[in-house]
């Protein structure tokens, strides 16, 4: 592999020389940064990342951490953060917490070992060790989807608050009055979020959520299969269910048409975090969607800013409902999208 003596000698200039042009400092000619141009062409040459790192303190490396990987919201938020990422001319390092804290702390004391410039995390809970202590040792950092509150970060996130209400009033016009709604984790920021959000709308109708139409997930799958088996045993089964996101209401689904019912006929399904096969299930799934690409750009360019040493802002952006035939919707179309609020930015 050639080296940098290698591309001066190319060049039939002095290793300073080419250090100079590569490191693009100013004091060069026109010719010389030519010369050096064709002579790393030539020979493949590659600047050794982490050397540089050491001269420069920067190694244009950001690190992300997700919850789920396998949950299509967070493969999809990852995509669009390296896509940003890329465009601004940092690399990304990906570690998947599997909602588990502890694997969370891992990950962000791996990646901060690697000397990244900055940390985007969607937090597994309130607030594990090693995430609070790099946060405490102001390390440049930015929450995405979740956060933890009290720690003075930048967050990027959707408000659903909006949207569940507009879902709360789509079901009341449709008829539906018994509404219950499997749950997120509590200890995450998301999980209590929207089980609040979904008990004010249903207030405002007069609707009350029991404790025997709130069910406790965790995100995943299993625990949508399970809550719901649960739903169904009831004497007074809910009309709608609500799944607090897209994998616990794929689990939802399965427990209906284990029993042989029938969606929307049986039993109505709604999911917060839309994602592409919903439009392919039959029937079409009633979802509130969220940002996602527009959210993965806003943290990197966020996190972007805390590196280069400009003040980092939280960007709030509204998730909407789309109305598709889950719920005992008229109709055969694909979906419709509802409005969302303006965006909302501030400064920490």
């Amino acid at each position: 592999m050639a080296g940098i003596k290698d591309v001066a000698a190319e060049a039939g200039l002095s290793v300073a020389t080419v250090s100079r042009v590569l490191n693009g400092h100013p004091s060069v000619s026109e010719d010389a940064r030519r010369r050096v141009t064709a002579a790393v062409e030539a020979l493949g040459y590659r600047p050794n990342a982490v050397a540089r790192s050491l001269r420069t303190d920067q190694t244009r490396t950001l690190g992300l951490v997700i919850s789920d990987v396998m949950n299509p919201y967070f493969t999809e938020l990852a995509r669009s953060v390296e896509e940003e990422a890329r465009t601004l001319g940092y690399s990304v390092i990906i570690g998947n917490a599997d909602e588990r804290p502890d694997l969370q702390d891992h990950h962000v004391t791996t990646l901060l070992d690697r000397r990244i410039d900055g940390l985007l995390v969607s937090p597994t809970d309130d607030g594990s060790p090693g995430m609070l202590a790099a946060a405490r040792a102001g390390t440049p950092m930015v929450f995405v989807d979740r956060w933890i509150p009290g720690v003075d970060v930048p967050v990027v996130r959707s408000d659903g608050r909006g949207a569940v209400r507009d879902l709360v009033a789509h079901l009341h016009g449709l008829g539906r009055r018994r509404l219950a709604i499997i749950a997120g984790p509590a200890a995450t920021t998301t999980g209590r979020e929207r089980v609040e959000a979904f008990r004010e709308a249903l207030g405002e109708y007069g609707l009350s959520l029991p404790d025997a139409y709130i069910g406790q997930g965790d995100f995943q799958a299993e625990s949508g299969r399970r809550v719901t088996e649960g739903f169904l045993e009831l004497a007074e089964p809910p009309e709608v269910v609500f799944a607090a996101d897209n994998l616990m209401a794929l689990g939802a689904l399965d427990a209906i048409r284990a029993r042989g019912l029938r969606v929307p006929d049986d039993i109505g399904l709604a999911a917060f975090d839309d994602i592409p096969w919903f439009v392919h299930t039959d029937p079409p799934v009633t979802a509130i969607a969220q940002p996602v690409r527009e959210l993965g750009r806003a943290a990197v360019r966020a996190l972007v800013d805390r590196i280069e040493g400009r003040p980092g802002s939280s960007v709030t952006l509204p998730a909407r409902l789309v109305v598709r035939r889950s719920c005992g919707e008229p109709g055969t179309g694909h979906g419709i999208d509802r409005p969302p609020s303006p965006v909302r930015r501030s400064t920490p």
